[in-house]
């Protein structure tokens, strides 16, 4: 039950936010936020998408490499960008994710090591997230004082939730012991490796970087005239509540924090929620090249999986073999 209703709830969650921040906020301030958006915005918005997008692609990749999996650089970028468009477009906000996991497993030849690295590449950037919304709720303490009260519903779910899953590990017997054992022995592989940890880094500040732009971006197109330095920080603590999973495509939770935090800062929450679905729909023109590409790969049949060279298991492991699967084309 809980697995098949448990998207769908977490939708209708991030659909009853958005339809309290409309009832409370008219929709007047969405139109209105709309019709800023113009086409330097969109240039912008498909400038700083490449960027942002090559910079996750490049991390995925060495992800990959290190785990034994080919991914070429051409590849890599086509695939993130259906994904990132697939995610912004169905429900839930990961199903792209999981496609790209799932084909290039079948590319590859081995599904479960090729989903091993996009989560382990997906968990990298959330890392880098997570630091940069600690350092600012440590240099901004009257920030985080002023919108506690609005935070705390959602911080006791998430709370619970990191609870419940810690119980569940430690309950965890048989196959699920194992395959946690697994994740963590990857992780410490390929998140601690020497060789690729600093390029992983790299990938995942520049991808931050990129973010952050794009929210500026939209704060100016939306009228926000507040500086950089007072920005970033709720910036950065939207980025971070996009991590929740009760969001569709991205909406849900970060237009919830934008106007509580722009309202904290003394900006306006009707401001802050204007900013909010300006960089939503600037997210959604930097996907829009994942739409040609997952229609080209629709119409262009993808290189047979056995045509691919294999990379060893692991780069610490002597070169073997993997078969590839059955029609394990695109």
């Amino acid at each position: 039950m809980a697995r098949a209703y448990g998207p769908w709830l977490r939708s209708l969650v991030a659909v009853g936010i958005i339809a309290s921040l409309v009832w409370w906020h008219s929709t007047d301030t969405l139109l209105a936020a709309l019709g800023t958006i113009n086409g330097a915005a969109v240039l912008a918005a498909l400038g700083i998408g490449f960027m942002t997008t090559v910079s996750s692609a490049l991390r995925w990749r060495l992800v990959a490499r290190r785990l034994g999996l080919r991914l070429p650089v051409t590849a890599a970028v086509a695939d993130y960008y259906r994904a990132l468009f697939l995610n912004a477009v169905l429900p839930a906000g990961v199903l792209g994710d999981v496609h790209r996991a799932v084909s290039h497993g079948r590319d590859a030849g081995d599904v479960a090591r090729a989903v091993r690295a996009v989560v382990l590449e997906r968990l990298a950037g959330l890392i880098v997230i997570i630091a940069a919304g600690a350092a600012v709720l440590l240099a901004q303490p009257a920030l985080l004082a002023a919108m506690a009260p609005g935070l705390a519903p959602g911080l006791a779910v998430l709370g619970g939730g990191v609870l419940v899953a810690a119980l569940a590990v430690v309950l965890a017997r048989g196959r699920w012991g194992r395959a946690f054992a697994s994740a963590t022995a990857d992780a410490r592989l390929v998140l601690l490796a020497r060789g690729t940890w600093p390029g992983v880094a790299l990938t995942s500040v520049l991808g931050l970087a990129g973010y952050i732009a794009l929210f500026a971006v939209a704060a100016r197109v939306a009228g926000a005239d507040a500086s950089l330095t007072k920005l970033v920080p709720i910036i950065v603590l939207a980025l971070l509540s996009m991590g929740l999973p009760v969001n569709v495509g991205g909406w849900g939770p970060r237009e919830a924090t934008t106007a509580l935090a722009f309202g904290a800062a003394g900006l306006g929450a009707e401001q802050g929620l204007a900013v909010a679905v300006v960089y939503g729909v600037l997210t959604l023109v930097a996907s829009l090249p994942g739409a040609v590409v997952l229609i080209v790969r629709a119409v262009v049949p993808a290189l047979p999986a056995q045509d691919r060279e294999q990379l060893p298991e692991r780069l610490d492991e002597s070169p073997e073999k993997v078969p590839a699967l059955t029609g394990g084309g695109q």
